[in-house]
Order: structure tokens, then sequence, then C-alpha cells
């Protein structure tokens, strides 16, 4: 019985490996198919054209239409700082600060860039999300902030609401007077001093 169920196994075995065979071989033969269709295509039915909007296409583009380029106003990657001095003092924010580490990075506003940040030059305590201000100094590793304090809260500004205008005659809602300030009388008359003061 033993010799039975061996046999079995290794029967479907084979039939495993004759059916991989013939899968491999119909799909190199499906592959001989497209690469000779492919073949039978024109010149011009293979050539491709990338358009203004990176799209590929059969039609070539309009020479009236080319724009020509300079290869040194091309800019790769990060564009080149000005050499327009710095505020030495800047403002940023905390992106992330660790405590019980003592570190972490401020994300200057102005520029962009991530600054490191050790415990020992902060003058308060800081959290990550506080706006800051800060010194730039280099140190042996790169960019570090010193002198880092939390920013002065901006004092926000009134908000002015609109004049009303009245409404045209075709609207049907109320109307409203536009109120005009008063305008503050000049005086023609010019100054004199007092010679006794």
């Amino acid at each position: 019985m033993a010799k039975s169920q061996e046999t079995f196994s290794k029967k479907e075995k084979e039939k495993k490996r004759r059916k991989k065979k013939q899968d491999k071989k119909e799909r190199r033969e499906q592959r001989k198919m497209e690469k000779a269709e492919r073949g039978k295509l024109s010149f011009e039915d293979q050539i491709r054209y990338v358009d203004d909007f990176g799209n590929f296409s059969t039609t070539p583009p309009d020479p009236t239409k080319r724009i020509k380029v300079k290869a040194e106003d091309i800019m790769l990657g990060v564009p080149p700082r000005d050499n327009t001095p710095l505020d030495p003092i800047r403002t940023g924010v905390v992106k992330f600060f660790n405590n019980e580490k003592g570190y972490g990075f401020i994300n200057d506003i102005e520029t962009k860039e991530s600054v490191f940040v050790h415990i020992n030059n902060v003058a308060e305590p800081i959290a990550e999300g506080n706006r800051v201000i800060f010194e730039v100094e280099m140190g042996p590793k790169g960019a570090n902030a010193v002198n880092v304090a939390m920013a002065p809260k901006e004092t926000p500004k009134p908000k002015v609401e609109p004049k009303k205008e009245p409404a045209a005659e075709g609207d049907k809602g109320p109307e409203v007077e536009a109120k005009k300030e008063p305008e503050a009388e000049v005086s023609k008359e010019p100054e004199t001093k007092d010679p006794e003061a």
C-alpha cells in the first residue's frame, strides 16, 4: 500500500512538472508572435513623440512653436542662495525637541532649513510647534541654533469692517446707509512761536 502512495505522489509531481513546462513553452510562443507583430509595423508607427504636457504622441511637434533653451539656464536641484546678508536673529518653529536627551531641530521660517538646537543654548523651555527666535552659529557638524527664546506674541490687528453701500433699486433687501466718518478740520492759520517761551 505504501508503494501505491509513493507512485501516486510521483505521478502528481510529474504532471505538475509537465504542465509547468507546457505553460512556459506557450508563453515563449506568445512572445515570439508579439515580436513578429511589432516587426511588421512601419518605422513611422514605431516612433513616438512627447508633447508639451509630457504625453506620448504619434504626431511630430510643430517646429514653429519650438522654444530654444540654453543649457546654462537649466537649473538642477536647489537654486543657489543670494549673497544678501541674512538677519542674524531668525524666526523659526520647533520641529522636534526631546527634553530627556536635550536636543531638537528648528525649521527656519525664512530659509526653510532645519537647524540643530541643544538644551544648553535654550533660554526658556520649548516644545514642538513653538515659535522661537534664535541665532545661527556654525559648529563642527553644521549649523547650530544659539540664544533660543520664545518669539514675542504678535498682537492681532483689529478687524475693519467694510463700509456698506445702499442697496440698488432692483434688490429686494433692506437699504443700508453708508456711514461717513467726520473729517478732521485743518487750521489754515500758520503757527506762531511765542517769543516769551
